[in-house]
């Protein structure tokens, strides 16, 4: 018989605050802030060529405005809203540039670029830990082609932001116009860092969660990327930052910038893979807690309500419930929560009984291990409530705690030794 469900809003607040919980610990476990400080400086490093490039697109550009409005527009624009010419004085920005100069700014971003992607490629197999390799070559080639376009990307939405202020501010196409464009180029930035997080986070995992699962947290963490950038636009205005501190300063807020926008990257990754693993956790929680194992007040506070577990796997049988049979080809394991069964070996005597179970043991596992028949037979003797594991389950669990799999190996070895005893024959 199941347990009757839970009401909604209880089991989904607690399997928030478990999820919650275990990402914070991984988070932790794993060192993901050294990983986003390095990604963060290799994006730095990716960056730089970018302000060679600039500079030979700006004497290009130069020349165009000569003869056409719209360039001198654009290039008015630039400097404005960049403050290149603060750049240019403090020697960031070259002012004469030759095209050799910039074809090594490209190199240099190609080659950084694929530093960057290592980064974050290494941090993901953290994340999501798998054995299995990459193709080196696909590693190796589709950074090459892939993170130049996404760099172009975002310099054409920058610059169409930038543009698009400009004109506003000096009316040249309306404040209502230039509202309307600047919400749709954002909408655009928006759409297009949510198909990059979208595409890390179901792709880079080896094991890969559901589309839609990925989809929604690629939104969340796009959704936060969008807050911090509001919130490093209020209290640390670009132009004041410079001002003060001059072209370094600013290359420091953009690195703190860029740490915490991949410290953000991460802990929804992390957040990902806990929603795979949140009811594995939880089960490894109860079983470890089950056996003696010393647990903190805050684990203990997080782990401690069940219910969510028993609406999910949980059932309850009346004495003298059969719940496995000696020679069945079931493969189901169970956790005995709360009564007391027994176990017998049919003889051809009659069924001798060999022990017998109580709150809080694992069961039924040896026909998962040893992919055997039952060799024995729980009954229960007196109302019983356990949690039935499915098979894949249970390999979760062995795979993802290796102090659950100790202990499922030495019960089992204690086992086999009873039946050895008992039947020495």
């Amino acid at each position: 018989m199941r347990i009757p469900a839970l009401p909604p809003t209880r089991g989904t607040l607690s399997w928030l605050l478990q999820l919650g919980y275990t990402t914070v610990r991984l988070f932790g476990q794993n060192g993901l802030q050294n990983h986003a400080a390095a990604t963060a400086f290799y994006f730095l490093l990716s960056a730089t060529p970018l302000l060679l490039l600039l500079s030979y697109a700006l004497q290009l550009l130069d020349r165009i405005a000569t003869n056409s409005v719209p360039a001198t527009i654009l290039m008015a624009a630039l400097y404005n809203q960049m403050q290149l010419e603060s750049l240019v004085r403090l020697g960031f920005i070259a002012r004469q540039t030759q095209l050799t100069a910039s074809g090594v700014g490209l190199i240099t971003l190609v080659l950084s670029s694929r530093w960057l992607v290592s980064a974050v490629q290494n941090a993901f197999r953290i994340i999501f830990p798998n054995p299995t390799k990459r193709n080196p070559v696909m590693s190796w080639v589709l950074p090459l082609i892939i993170l130049p376009m996404l760099f172009l990307l975002m310099c054409v939405a920058a610059l169409a932001q930038m543009t698009l202020s400009f004109l506003a501010q000096n009316d040249f196409i309306g404040a209502g116009n230039a509202q309307v464009l600047q919400v749709v180029n954002s909408l655009f930035v928006f759409a297009m860092v949510w198909t990059l997080l979208f595409a890390a986070y179901w792709r880079l995992p080896r094991q890969r969660a559901r589309p839609r699962v990925a989809a929604m947290f690629a939104l969340a963490a796009t959704v936060s990327l969008g807050l911090l950038l509001t919130l490093f636009s209020t209290f640390f205005k670009l132009e004041n930052y410079n001002s003060l501190y001059g072209a370094l300063g600013s290359v420091v807020f953009v690195l703190i910038g860029a740490y915490f926008a991949f410290l953000l990257m991460y802990l929804w990754a992390q957040a990902l893979y806990a929603f795979g693993k949140a009811d594995i956790t939880a089960l490894e929680k109860l079983f470890l807690g089950s056996s003696g194992k010393d647990v903190g007040k805050v684990e203990n506070y997080v782990f401690g309500d069940t219910s969510r577990l028993l609406d999910a796997y949980g059932q309850v049988h009346p004495a003298g419930h059969i719940l496995i049979k000696e020679g069945d080809d079931s493969r189901a394991a169970y956790f005995l929560h709360a009564g007391r069964a027994a176990v017998y070996k049919d003889t051809a005597q009659g069924p001798r009984p060999l022990g017998e179970l109580h709150e809080g043991q694992l069961f039924g596992e040896m026909a998962y291990l040893l992919n055997e028949k039952r060799t024995a037979t729980v009954v229960a003797d007196t109302e019983i409530t356990v949690l039935e594991l499915p098979p894949h389950i249970m390999e979760e669990l062995m795979r993802h705690s290796a102090p659950l799999s100790r202990r499922i190996i030495d019960t089992l070895c204690q086992r086999l030794e009873r039946m050895n005893l008992a039947n020495p024959g």
